[in-house]
């Protein structure tokens, strides 16, 4: 085998090592909530721009 050959699965799980002992503390219960508060609170937020933009697009087009 070739020194500067790269295997795959190697890398693989050189990434799939790394993440496990990274992801080991995590509160997964935690951060499910955290997404649906961020999922749901983004959705908030995308409405509130989509009605201002709208309304705005509204305003101009009254005044031309």
């Amino acid at each position: 085998m070739k020194p500067d050959t790269v295997n795959a699965t190697s890398n693989f799980s050189n990434v799939m090592l790394t993440g496990t002992i990274l992801l080991a503390n995590v509160d997964m219960n935690g951060l499910l909530d955290y997404s649906l508060k961020a999922f749901f609170g983004g959705a908030i937020w995308l409405g509130y721009k989509i009605t201002a933009d709208y309304l705005e697009q509204k305003r101009k087009s009254k005044n031309k």
